[in-house]
């Protein structure tokens, strides 16, 4: 099979016009393919048999490229997590009864001791987020 690359071409250069269908390098490019995914997304939703379903899962795919090469996960502990939420809710370790006794929660909050099970349900409660959160 012999590929008509002078078409090709030209198709590709005019798509690139419409859609950022490339590798995403720069924010600008990031940015301009977030606005396009959300205008696709408010027009697909979640519709697979879409005509424009498999833009909208390569055009994921080339954000959440950029994304991993951009803002690498780093590994947050519960701990961390508790800490956050703490400080976004401005909550004290006396606030936190239904974790255990504030001698016990600044141990937990230094590093002293480990959540348990039963401190992951009853934060994932108080602060009413999943408990993979704090996994």
């Amino acid at each position: 099979m012999t590929i008509a690359t002078q078409p090709l071409a030209k198709a590709w250069d005019r798509l690139h016009t419409l859609i950022p269908v490339f590798p995403i390098r720069t924010s600008q490019q990031y940015e301009r393919a977030i606005e396009t995914l959300n205008d696709l997304l408010d027009i697909v939703g979640d519709d697979e048999k879409h005509p424009l379903y498999d833009l909208v899962d390569t055009l994921g795919t080339l954000i959440h490229a950029y994304e991993e090469s951009q803002y690498p996960q780093t590994d947050i502990s519960g701990i961390d997590v508790l800490k956050y939420l703490m400080g976004e809710h401005h909550v004290t370790v006396s606030d936190l009864p239904e974790v255990g006794d504030e001698e016990y929660l600044t141990d937990l909050l230094a590093g002293k001791q480990q959540l348990t099970v039963e401190d992951i349900k009853a934060l994932s409660r108080r602060f009413q987020v999943s408990t993979a959160t704090f996994v």
